[in-house]
């Protein structure tokens, strides 16, 4: 045992120690266990991130959740496995690389497909593994031996093989329609990647001349340049109005071509002038309306959204200078009737905030009708559970309303499509194939592959799976599918949640999980072992102090490494901890985290009076009976409740355990970290070691050797309960605890205190309380009438009930130490009306001081204390007067609900008395 810890608390230097010693030593590597092992079995993914990525709060918040979990989960002696990772991005790091040949004065398509992917795999070399690192850093508890990418050899066999499997099964289909393009990354994105936002915009009104008469039809259109792709006019045939115009056709303006006035139910004649323009190739119900009625597509569009050769005079311009083009000219010709004020949403690339571009494309998509059904019937059914439950509905909503899944981007970073096409312009066949096809076994020509690759959330997709070594049947599946828990944000529930789910309901039927391993897990009654995973849990956001969401515009962002440099990563991890509620946001406030580096210090300083005592009294002393990670272990075996704190402090221990091992069942984060927080300092700290304090004072007893033995053993279980949160500081303790005699390598392989009801004792707690009570009511009268701190003051204490004098007498010593009284008088009157005293529902106490009471004070301090209690009886009554309250609640809740009432009402009735003796209006 040391002789000491360092007077300080350095969370830097201890931190960045022990990170390297986990991750040096492999502690959370897991092999995997052979047929026959019959522990349970954890499994989490981590979301990966993006290759591109740094750590920012929303990560912290994820990690540190997962790491609990995990750590809480390992400590129970489940097999426990954390899959570390990183998604290759496609979008964001083929933004970064040509961002980076940008400020070289190079473009990529100087480079050509082949050199700019090489320019890619450097660039990961050299950056991508930053957010891994800081992951090292912050000690997240994975298993680094099976770290992948999503680009690995391994995986990307298995993104081929679900593509082949899904074409050859009929779910992936190529064809032409309208996606959303970004012009900027020249390609196609999902509806999910598009951020909408209501901007002021205007609503022009066109008049088409009708072919052979002097009439016209107006229509309006918020985008005028796409007009030059219209292919007809449509009105409602039930319109009346136009029910003339039927079979006729107008002219074009602009382009001087006749197109024809269709009837459609794209035209509501209560909209508008009941007319609109259909423009098949930009428009997605245009789009459709031109499937219907067999129109022309009539593309004006390139990549680059600048208008191509079908524009006529207009090509070259860009979409928003050949705008005001047209406008000029249909003013000038005639043709422009009416501009006016329009507010409209506007479509957004989400990564670079472009204009989206409606836009007639062939592209490639997955057919998600089949898969979402699968999806949605594991949720319904239970097999998956998503907490909070709101989020269950959001998902049913989502999967109620899917559309065909464009899974192709027109970029050159990422899996690029397992397609090929015949190179003879008479042929184009198109072959889907596992590998590169010789030759088209149509026509035995050269082929050609496309030169899309997959969305990203594609082969993310999939990772719940392939990362257990799919499409290959394998012993890690059997064991770690489906995976346990998935902790992630509401943001992707929709781009990776409700896909991993698809596709693991889709390519895992018929696989069975171990059925000794599902048992001991607990998942013995769920029947669908096809699903990624058996439980979701969806974090909240974290927001600044005043609640607003972090951007960078408003320059709020929170940096979390910045918050570790200044208040240590433990503090930083308690904070998100303590304020994760399930279901609320986050308001991040280092003001608490600066609060929770004093819990640090608070430990650290506690450690240190252990140590101190223990090298005194017993030197090599140990904790009795601890266990390491296979051996869970109920209470603190081997402590010797000897006294009355003795006997209240392992109580409180075993309760807090059972609330702790409750909270994290069930992702309570912020009760797990609040009940540790509150027994560690308020009871422990602040209580405990103040009441042992005498006992560990006398010279080398048997009391001295009981009262040391407990506090260390008391302190090793207290160290493993806070461990999943506070990782750092507990393993810096507990090995010094131990010094080099740990049963476990680590803290993290110790055993997770288990609660011992036999080691409950209410008695106990009660008696503690009351003289807590008793103390700090002292304290208070001693701060009010200002009493010199070190000054001595006799007291006087009337106790209701002969068992509470008793009590106190029994406890007089402890007493007079803790509250600074020199002497205590038992008295048989009520002392509630005397100024100087508190009473209680127990008893009333009166500090003799000669310094004269501020009656205004006093009478402020009794009608805030009237307007408590006053609360504190109405919140009872409406409890107690509520019949579905007394139905579902607990006997023993309505028991204390019943006492407080009561207790309430007496103090009630005391601080009135007290206000009419002291003269308050």
């Amino acid at each position: 045992m040391p002789q000491e810890l360092p007077k300080a608390y350095e969370p830097g230097e201890i931190e960045k120690r022990w990170a390297e010693f986990w991750t040096h030593e492999k502690l959370f590597s897991v092999p995997t266990p052979p047929p026959g092992d019959r522990r349970p079995v954890f499994t989490l993914l981590l979301p990966p991130p993006n290759v591109t990525g740094r750590l920012h709060m929303g990560h912290m918040l994820n990690q540190t959740q997962m790491d609990i979990i995990v750590r809480w989960h390992r400590m129970r002696a489940f097999i426990t496995l954390w899959l570390p990772g990183t998604d290759h991005a496609g979008i964001a790091t083929q933004m970064m690389v040509e961002k980076q040949l940008e400020k070289e004065g190079k473009k990529r398509r100087e480079l050509g497909r082949e050199k700019f992917i090489e320019r890619v795999w450097e660039w990961k070399r050299e950056y991508g593994g930053a957010i891994l690192d800081q992951m090292k850093r912050l000690g997240a508890s994975v298993d680094w031996d099976r770290e992948y990418f999503t680009m690995d050899e391994n995986l990307s066999r298995a993104v081929r093989e679900v593509f082949v499997r899904l074409y050859e099964e009929g779910l992936i289909y190529r064809g032409s329609y309208i996606v959303n393009w970004c012009p900027w990354h020249e390609t196609a994105i999902s509806d999910l990647e598009v951020k909408h936002e209501e901007v002021q915009g205007k609503l022009w009104g066109i008049r088409y001349p009708v072919v052979g008469s002097n009439g016209f039809i107006t229509v309006a259109t918020t985008r005028p340049e796409t007009m030059l792709g219209d292919a007809a006019i449509a009105v409602n045939a039930k319109d009346e109005r136009y029910t003339y115009l039927h079979g006729k056709k107008v002219l074009l303006p602009l382009m001087n071509r006749e197109i024809p006035i269709i009837t459609d139910e794209l035209a509501q004649p209560e909209f508008g002038t009941g007319a609109v323009k259909v423009t098949p190739a930009h428009d997605p119900d245009d789009f459709e309306a031109g499937k219907r009625h067999n129109l022309p597509q009539i593309n004006v569009m390139d990549e680059h959204a600048h208008m191509n050769v079908n524009a006529g005079p207009y090509a070259g311009l860009d979409r928003f200078e050949a705008r005001k083009r047209v406008l000029h000219d249909l003013r000038e010709q005639g043709f422009l009737v009416s501009e006016k004020d329009y507010t409209l949403a506007i479509g957004k690339c989400d990564r670079c905030g472009t204009i989206i571009e409606p836009r007639l494309s062939e592209q490639w998509f997955v057919k998600i009708q089949p898969l979402a059904d699968r999806a949605k019937e594991a949720v319904e059914s239970g097999e998956i559970t998503i907490v909070p439950d709101n989020y269950r509905q959001i998902y049913l909503n989502w999967m109620n309303n899917i559309h065909d899944w464009c899974v192709s981007r027109q970029l050159w970073w990422g899996h690029r499509i397992p397609a090929w096409t015949c190179a003879d312009r008479n042929c184009e066949e198109v072959i889907v194939a596992r590998e590169t096809p010789g030759k088209c076994p149509k026509c035995g020509g050269k082929v050609e592959q496309v030169s899309d690759v997959l969305d990203t959330w594609f082969s993310s997709g999939l990772l719940p799976f392939t990362t257990l070594g799919w499409p290959e049947k394998t012993r890690d599946q059997e064991v770690f599918y489906p995976t346990t828990t998935l902790i992630t944000a509401y943001e992707i529930l929709f781009f990776w949640v409700a896909r991993m789910i698809m596709f693991g309901c889709h390519f895992m039927r018929g696989h069975h999980q171990d059925p000794a391993i599902k048992r001991a897990s607990g998942w013995a009654e769920k029947k669908n072992d096809s699903v990624p995973f058996r439980q979701v849990y969806i974090h909240a956001l974290v927001r600044d102090a005043e609640r607003q969401k972090m951007s960078k515009t408003k320059g709020n962002v929170v940096d979390p490494l910045d918050v570790i440099n200044r208040f240590g990563t433990d503090a930083t991890r308690f904070t998100l901890a303590a304020m994760a509620a399930p279901g609320t946001d986050i308001a991040f406030s280092e003001s608490r985290t600066g609060g929770y580096r004093a819990f640090a210090n608070k430990i650290w300083n506690a450690a240190r009076f252990m140590f101190m005592n223990v090298d005194r009294i017993e030197p090599g002393l140990r904790p009795s009976g601890a266990a390491g990670g296979g051996c869970p272990q109920a209470g603190i075996a081997g402590f010797k409740a000897a006294t009355l704190e003795d006997r209240w402090i392992l109580s409180r221990f075993n309760r807090v355990t059972a609330d702790v091992n409750d909270a994290l069942e069930t992702f309570r984060f912020h009760e797990a970290a609040n009940r540790i927080y509150d027994f560690f300092w308020g009871e422990f700290c602040d209580w405990y070691l103040e009441l042992i304090k005498p006992r560990l004072n006398t010279e080398f007893g048997d009391r001295a050797r009981i009262a040391c033995s407990n506090l260390v053993s008391l302190f090793d279980a207290s160290l493993r309960l806070l461990h999943p949160i506070m990782p750092f500081i507990t393993e810096e303790i507990w090995q010094a605890l131990w010094e080099g005699e740990a049963p476990a390598k680590s803290i993290a392989l110790a055993s997770y205190p288990q609660a011992d009801e036999k080691q409950f004792d209410l008695a106990a707690e009660t008696e503690i309380a009351i003289l807590r009570d008793l103390i700090v009511s002292v304290r208070n009268l001693r701060a009010e009438l200002k009493v010199e701190p070190k000054r001595k003051i006799p007291i006087e204490v009337f106790a209701h009930e002969a068992q509470i004098e008793k009590l106190i007498e029994e406890n007089r010593s402890a007493v007079e130490r803790l509250a600074h009284v020199d002497k205590i008088t038992f008295v048989q009157n009520s002392l509630a009306k005397l100024p100087g005293s508190r009473s209680t529902a127990r008893f009333d106490v009166h500090i003799i001081h000669e310094r004269k009471i501020d009656v205004t004070a006093e009478c402020e301090r009794l009608r805030k204390e009237l307007d408590r209690l006053e609360r504190g009886i109405a919140n009872a009554d409406r409890q107690l007067g509520d019949e579905q309250f007394l139905a579902k609640a607990p006997a023993q809740i309505v028991e204390n609900l019943r006492k407080q009432q009561h207790e309430f009402g007496v103090l009630k009735d005391k601080t009135l008395s007290k206000m009419r003796e002291i003269g308050c209006g």
